[in-house]
């Protein structure tokens, strides 16, 4: 992240985006960055405005209303050192958000899952599914159910220990570095895991099975234990090998760590870019807590050690 980094929360004026925009509002805050609040009308619905009144939608209406809408959920407490901007937008949401981010060049994205609460999501909104999708930067997606922190002691509370899954490939030391910076910056421990998924394949049958697992988890258990070596002393770190269903496994771990932040890495390719896993999309499904989703490539880790870490642990 720079040091004086944009970031961009999306607005739809719910109780969900009022809590992602409380930790917006702390991460820009403490960075002394830029912070965008941007809200996407219908485009049907300002047409049916100049239908109905015989005037033309005025864009100023609606970015009025988000101040006084950002006013509110932050308790009326302004903004320190802070460049806020107010943006309105019309077309489709995760259009409009993803164009934003690019156009402002935004090192983040907060936004809200708008998924039902609980461990049994069944699914959260489309336009967060497609911005995750889509985006080349990374996003804290926020669950919608939580205390609304208004500093950075509450989220170290909400946080309390962070998750890194990792499916052992090249991306998978990026990604725990990252973890690694913010779990020594908040102060909070550090749970790096891998799932090894059954075998599922008519040849198990005629195979050894027992001798194959016990492979797969020594091998596991060696990479994550090489993993957690080379992370900084000063970082309080476990590795955890699971068995089962990855999604279900990673909820799971969460729930009986009491891991406040999944940080896990978004699938990609040259050809199409940052692109949701099976395992990464139904564990978004089933987190209740904060998820930081990593495109490939990007936010790198030396930055996400060196200015996130060495700015947040002076706070």
């Amino acid at each position: 992240m720079t040091a004086r980094p944009t970031i961009l929360c999306p607005v739809d004026f719910s109780d969900a985006s009022r809590d992602a925009l409380c930790y917006a509002r702390l991460i820009a805050e403490h960075f002394g960055g830029r912070l965008i609040l941007l809200t996407v009308e219908d485009p049907l619905l300002t047409e049916a405005v100049q239908l109905a009144k015989g005037v033309s939608w005025n864009a100023d209406e609606t970015r009025h209303e988000l101040a006084r809408f950002a006013a509110h959920a932050l308790h009326g407490d302004p903004l320190r050192g802070v460049d806020v901007a107010f943006e309105v937008a019309v077309g489709n949401p995760a259009k409009q958000i993803l164009h934003m981010a690019r156009q402002q060049a935004a090192a983040l994205i907060v936004m809200s899952t708008h998924g039902l609460t609980g461990a049994r999501k069944l699914f959260f909104g489309s336009t967060t599914e497609r911005v995750l999708r889509e985006t080349t930067i990374p996003v804290l997606a926020t669950p919608g159910n939580s205390a609304r922190p208004r500093t950075l002691d509450d989220v170290r509370r909400v946080i309390g220990r962070i998750l890194v899954p990792v499916d052992l490939s090249h991306p998978s030391k990026h990604h725990v570095r990252i973890a690694a910076g913010l779990a020594k910056a908040l102060g909070v421990p550090l749970v790096v895991t891998h799932v090894v998924e059954p075998v599922r394949s008519p040849l198990a049958a005629r195979l050894h099975l027992p001798s194959i697992e016990l492979e797969r988890r020594a091998r596991a258990e060696d990479t994550l234990t090489k993993l957690v070596a080379g992370l900084p002393g000063d970082v309080h770190a476990d590795a955890l090998v699971g068995y089962g269903d990855p999604a279900e496994e990673i909820s799971k771990i969460a729930r009986d760590r009491r891991a406040g932040l999944i940080v896990i890495g978004l699938h990609g390719s040259p050809m199409l870019g940052a692109r949701m896993g099976s395992v990464t999309y139904r564990s978004l499904c089933l987190s209740a807590g904060l998820v930081l989703a990593i495109p490939p490539d990007t936010w790198a880790a030396v930055t996400a050690e060196s200015t996130v870490t060495s700015e947040l642990a002076h706070s």
